[in-house]
């Protein structure tokens, strides 16, 4: 992940926050637990740079973990493949979304938190969602995005990010025209000391929608209305497609390097971020 345009310290986290799996949540529909056992089995994996042979292992278990889960391809990038759920309903619909590939380098990098998490987050939010009986509501996608990081001899902090990297985002926006009515990203979401600014791109509207949902679950410390920096994300070709989106990220965490590892991932951040991204989705349909 590059933000394209600039880079700024992100709000600090609370200190209450030591990573235990503990929950001080008013809700209950998300599974932190599991969550976190599926960001230890990527780490395990090691490091799963987009077109590798362990990410296309890991993209078979990750298919069977999403409702009615599929491959779409990405044209262009023949060993690449978004993995995609569904909860049927009408359309326009929703999706959550985030990439499950990891930098080309360094080596041994293991992404528990850039790819991982959020990852995991996205899996356990459509087992909740999948278990929600909603007549007539929205459909909801769960997208798993290839190629978020430029392929091996490209730079990763690229002036043309957009183009280099978001490979498999492009390719589900270019390929689903008008099916999309609001788009949630999950990217940096599960490290200890996690505080959630708004992305300065993301749609202001949604955001508010993602603080009271929050808010309504007991999870608001972990998000914030300041503006933080603008980044070129999974979420940024919804964003040129007119669709409404939000990049929940945590830019003040070190993603790019070996710190990100599994000692930096929070049971509780993922729980915080899990329910209140099943609250907003939940509300979006109607419930």
């Amino acid at each position: 992940m590059f933000a394209a345009i600039l880079l700024l310290a992100g709000c600090g986290g609370s200190s209450q926050d030591d990573g235990s799996s503990q929950s001080t949540l008013a809700a209950d529909r998300f599974d932190a637990a599991r969550a976190y056992e599926l960001v230890e089995r990527q780490v395990e994996v090691g490091q799963r740079p987009a077109g590798s042979p362990q990410l296309r292992k890991l993209a078979l278990e990750l298919r069977r973990l999403l409702p009615r889960g599929e491959f779409e391809p990405i044209p262009g990038e023949p060993r690449l493949r978004n993995v995609v759920g569904t909860v049927p309903g009408s359309r326009p619909g929703i999706v959550v979304g985030a990439h499950y590939d990891t930098l080309v380098k360094p080596p041994g990098f293991v992404g528990a938190n850039n790819g991982a998490a959020g990852t995991a987050v996205v899996v356990e939010v459509a087992r909740a969602i999948a278990e929600a009986s909603r007549a007539a509501a929205p459909e909801v996608r769960f997208v798993l995005f290839d190629g978020e990081e430029p392929a091996a001899g490209l730079p990763e902090e690229s002036s043309d990010f957009y183009n280099e990297g978001l490979r498999g985002s492009r390719a589900y926006v270019a390929a689903h025209p008008g099916r999309t009515e609001a788009m949630i990203l999950l990217d940096y979401v599960g490290n200890k000391g996690l505080r959630l600014p708004r992305e300065a791109t993301s749609t202001e509207p949604l955001w508010d929608r993602i603080l009271l949902a929050a808010n309504a679950v007991g999870a608001s410390r972990y998000f914030s209305n300041a503006a933080g920096p603008p980044i070129v994300d999974d979420h940024t070709p919804f964003l040129r497609a007119g669709v409404s989106a939000v990049d929940l990220i945590d830019w003040s965490y070190p993603g790019h390097d070996l710190r990100d590892g599994l000692d930096q991932i929070s049971r509780r951040s993922l729980d915080a971020v899990g329910e209140t991204v099943v609250q907003a989705v939940e509300e979006m349909r109607g419930g």
